[in-house]
C-alpha cells in the first residue's frame, strides 16, 4: 500500500481529479479486505431517548410495567395514532417496525418511550439547564446531556474541523456493566461483546474524524489490557495519515485485583497525532525522566558544559582539518586569550607548548596522543569566549580541559529561563542562577507519575468536591490535565472535546490549564444521563422509569458532571461549603478559591425538519448558533419585533425588510465575528453578504443546518 500511496500522490500532482477518482475507488476495495481488523460493522445499535415527546410516527419501545425490574419488550413500533380511553388516559396505537407480518397493538402513552435507530436522521437542538459565570468574557465550557452519537452529530455543525483536542476515556469493556449496547449492558460473557464494542467506538471515531482540526490537532484515548490491542489497530485502520504512539501509565501504585491474574497498576494511552501536531517539551520534574536522565545532572540544573573537543564519529584531524587549531591559554585564570589558524591537513603541528608571549597552546588531542578536532570554528570559539560561555579547567595530566555552552544552554540564558549573576573575575565566564529552572524535556513511554494516581486524585478529589457522591474510576485530575499540556499549552484558546466525559475530569483539567496562564481555552463535554447498574433496580422497584425527575436526578450528568465542573469553578460544594484541600503539583492553591471561568449546561433536543425550516425551532436552534460562534456573550435566542439581534461575537438577521437598521447597528459591532441570515431567497443572502464587511463569516438558514444533517446520514465505513 506504501507503494501505491506514492503512486496516487505523483497522479494527483500530474491530474487531482483523475487522482481523487482512483484514491476513492481504492478505498473502497480496501474496505472489502479480509486481512487486519474484522468485526461485524452491521451490529445493530438503537438508543431510548426518555423525556422526548412522542408523536404521530414515532419509532417507540413499549416499557414494561412500572414496579417490574425484568426485562421490557425489546421490539420497535411506530405509532398510528392517538385516542383515549373511557377515563380520557392517551392511548396509542402501534404498528410493529418490520416489513414481514407486522403485528399491531394499543398501549398507553406513558408506557413508550421514543427510539432513535443510528440510521435515522436527526435535526438536534438544545435547551439550556443552567449556567455559572465567573470568568468575565472568557468562551463558556460546555456541558451536553446526550447519547454521545447524537451529539458527535450535532456538532459537526458547529465545530467540523475546528477542534484541537479530543480526549476520551470510553468504555474498557471489561464485562463488568460498564457500557450499554443497544441499551441493554454487555456481560462478561458474551461472544459478540468485542465487535459490538468495535462497532460501538467505529462510529463514534468517524464523526470524531470530522470534527478534529487536519493541519493540527490530536486525539488522545485511554483504555485498558482489555482492548487495547482491538483499539490500537481500529486507530490504525481510520487514521491512516496520522502518527500514533501508545503510554503505558501507572495509575494505582496499590494495584487492582483481577482474580487470579497479576494486579492491573496501569492503563494505555494512545495518542492520534494529526497535521503538524508536535509533542512540546516541557518543564518537567526529574519524575519524568528515566534512567540516567534522572537526577542532577547539568540539564536538570538549566545549562550543559560541553566537551569543546569533538569525540565519537568526525572527531579525528582528518575528519575536519580546519577545526584543528591552536588555543592560547593564559595560566592566571585560567582563560582563553586567542586561537590560531589550522595547519594544513599534511603539515605535522607546532609542538611548542608556550607561544612566543607566555601562554600555554592547547591541541584538540585525546590522552592516547590522538589528533582530533574542535567542535566550532575559531571565530565561533572567541565569541563565545567574549559572551563568557567558554570555561577553561585546571590543568591537569592532559592539559587544560575546555568546555562551552550550545544553543540550547544559550537560549535558557536570554529567555531568562536560567539567570546570570555575574562573572567570574578571572576567566570571565558566566556565573548562572538555576535555583527557580525546570528543564524542558519530552518523557519516555512508560509514565511513573504520584499525581497521575487515580485513587488519590481521582476519587478522593472527586469527594471532596461532590461530598458522598460517587463515581466509579474517575480520572486522576493532573493525568489529563498533563496529557493534554503536552499539545495544547501554546494554544491559549483551544478547543477541547471530550464525549465520554463522564465525572468531568478534561473540563477541569482544561481550567487548571488556563489558570496557570491566563488562557481562554473551553471544553466541550458529551454524557448521558445514565443511571448506575446498580442503583436502576431499586429505582424500578420504586415504580419509577428513565425520564421520572425522581429517576433523572440520580444520572451520571445531573448528579455528577454538571456539579463536579459547577463545584470547581464556584469552589463551593453542592451544600454550598468550601471545598477542602489545595491542588497541587503544577499550580498549587487552595480549591476553594475556584476558577475565574464560565460554563453552560444543555440537554440535546431532536426536532422537526419542518419545524425548523419554517423558523419555529429558532429557540433550540439557537444555542447551536451560539456553539459555531466561538461560545461566548449571551446566546441570541430572541429576535423580537425587530427581527434582528447581535451578542459579542456572532449576530442573527431574519428580517430581511429590517436590514438597513441592522446594518447599523453592526457598524459598531467591532467584536461580531459570525452573521446567520434566515432566509429562503438566495438572492437576499447575497444582498447581505454584499453589504457586510467580507472577512465576516456569513451562515444561511436553514439552507446550512439542514443540509449538513441530511449529508450526515449514511457514513459508509
Amino acid at each position: 500500500m506504501s507503494r501505491l500511496t506514492d503512486l496516487l500522490r505523483q497522479l494527483r500532482s500530474a491530474d487531482p481529479q483523475l487522482g481523487a477518482d482512483l484514491e476513492k475507488e481504492i478505498t473502497a476495495l480496501t474496505k472489502r479486505r479480509s486481512f487486519g481488523l474484522v468485526f461485524e460493522r452491521h451490529q445493530p445499535e438503537a438508543v431510548e431517548l426518555p423525556g422526548q415527546p412522542v408523536r404521530r410516527g414515532s419509532k417507540v419501545r413499549v416499557l414494561p410495567p412500572r414496579g417490574e425490574t425484568a426485562k421490557g419488550d425489546a421490539r420497535l413500533w411506530r405509532v398510528e395514532s392517538f385516542t383515549s380511553d373511557e377515563t380520557g388516559a392517551q392511548l396509542a396505537h402501534l404498528v410493529e417496525n418490520v416489513t414481514d407480518a407486522p403485528e399491531r397493538r394499543t398501549a398507553p402513552l406513558d408506557d413508550l418511550v421514543v427510539v432513535a435507530e443510528f440510521d435515522d436522521k436527526i435535526f438536534p437542538g438544545l435547551v439550556e439547564t443552567g449556567r455559572v459565570e465567573r470568568g468575565g468574557d472568557k468562551p463558556f465550557h460546555t456541558v451536553i446531556n446526550a447519547e454521545n452519537y447524537h451529539a458527535l452529530e450535532m456538532l459537526t455543525y458547529t465545530h467540523r474541523g475546528k477542534i484541537d483536542a479530543i480526549y476520551i476515556d470510553p468504555p474498557y469493556n471489561t464485562g463488568a456493566r460498564d457500557w450499554k449496547y443497544n441499551n441493554d449492558y454487555v456481560e462478561g460473557d458474551d461472544d459478540y461483546r468485542h465487535s459490538k464494542w468495535l462497532a460501538f467506538m467505529e462510529r463514534r471515531l468517524l464523526v470524531a474524524r470530522e470534527l478534529l482540526n487536519p493541519e493540527d490537532s490530536v486525539l488522545i484515548v485511554t483504555i485498558d489490557e482489555k482492548e487495547y490491542l482491538r483499539l490500537g489497530m481500529l486507530l490504525e485502520q481510520m487514521f491512516p495519515e496520522a502518527r500514533i504512539q501508545m503510554v503505558s501509565s501507572i495509575i494505582a501504585q496499590k494495584g487492582v485485583a483481577r482474580g487470579s491474574q497479576f494486579y492491573r497498576t496501569d492503563e494505555y494511552i494512545f495518542f492520534v497525532q494529526l497535521g503538524g501536531s508536535f509533542v512540546q517539551p516541557l518543564p518537567l520534574s526529574d519524575d519524568w525522566a528515566l534512567g540516567k536522565n534522572k537526577g542532577t545532572t547539568g540539564a536538570s540544573q538549566g545549562i550543559v558544559w560541553s566537551q569543546l573537543r569533538r569525540s565519537g564519529t568526525n572527531s579525528l584531524r582528518s575528519d575536519r582539518p580546519g577545526l584543528f587549531y591552536p588555543i592560547y591559554v593564559d595560566p592566571i585564570g585560567p582563560r582563553i586569550v586567542g586561537a590560531g589558524d589550522a595547519p594544513p591537513l599534511n603539515t605535522p603541528r607546532d609542538n611548542q607548548l608556550v607561544s612566543e608571549d607566555g601562554y600555554e597552546i592547547v591541541w584538540p588531542i585525546r590522552p592516547d596522543g590522538t589528533e582530533a578536532n574542535w567542535q566550532i570554528s575559531s571565530g565561533a570559539l572567541l565569541d563565545l569566549v567574549e559572551r563568557g560561555y567558554v570555561r577553561v579547567g585546571q590543568k591537569n595530566d592532559n592539559g587544560y580541559p575546555i568546555s562551552y555552552l550550545k544553543r540550547g544552554s544559550i537560549q535558557k540564558i536570554q529567555s531568562g529561563q536560567v539567570e546570570v549573576v555575574g562573572r567570574h573575575p578571572e576567566s570571565g565566564q558566566v556565573i548562572v542562577d538555576a535555583s527557580d529552572y525546570k528543564r524542558e524535556f519530552i518523557p519516555g513511554t512508560q509514565w511513573n507519575i504520584s499525581s497521575h494516581d487515580a485513587t488519590y486524585h481521582g476519587s478522593q478529589l472527586l469527594n471532596r468536591l461532590l461530598d458522598s457522591a460517587k463515581f466509579p474510576f474517575p480520572k486522576a485530575l493532573y493525568a489529563v490535565e498533563d496529557s493534554l499540556r503536552f499539545f495544547i499549552k501554546d494554544k491559549p484558546d483551544a478547543v477541547v472535546l471530550d464525549y465520554f466525559s463522564g465525572s468531568g475530569s478534561t473540563a477541569h483539567a482544561v481550567m487548571r490549564l488556563n489558570h496557570q496562564d491566563n488562557g481562554f481555552r473551553q471544553c466541550i463535554s458529551v454524557t448521558n444521563n445514565e443511571v448506575g447498574a446498580d442503583e436502576q433496580k431499586g429505582l424500578r422497584m420504586q415504580g419509577l422509569r428513565p425520564g421520572d425527575p425522581e429517576w433523572e436526578q440520580w444520572g451520571i450528568c445531573d448528579y455528577i458532571t454538571k456539579p463536579r465542573i459547577r463545584a470547581a469553578i464556584t469552589g463551593r460544594t453542592p451544600d454550598g461549603e468550601p471545598i477542602k484541600g489545595d491542588y497541587k503539583f503544577t499550580d498549587e492553591f487552595p480549591m476553594a478559591d475556584g476558577f475565574e471561568e464560565n460554563a453552560a449546561f444543555f440537554t440535546l433536543t431532536y426536532e422537526s425538519p419542518l419545524s425548523v425550516r419554517h423558523n419555529r425551532a429558532f429557540e433550540r436552534i439557537a444555542p447551536m448558533l451560539w456553539l459555531r460562534a466561538g461560545s461566548a456573550g449571551r446566546i441570541v435566542d430572541d429576535l423580537g419585533d425587530r427581527g434582528w439581534d447581535l451578542s459579542e461575537v456572532y449576530a442573527v438577521l431574519e428580517n430581511i425588510d429590517n436590514a438597513e437598521a441592522f446594518f447599523a447597528a453592526m457598524r459598531d459591532a467591532e467584536s461580531v465575528r459570525t452573521v446567520f441570515v434566515v432566509t429562503d431567497d438566495d438572492a437576499a443572502f447575497q444582498m447581505v453578504c454584499r453589504e457586510l464587511p467580507s472577512e465576516l463569516d456569513m451562515v444561511r438558514l436553514y439552507e446550512s443546518y439542514l443540509q449538513n444533517f441530511e449529508i450526515n446520514q449514511g457514513r459508509a465505513v
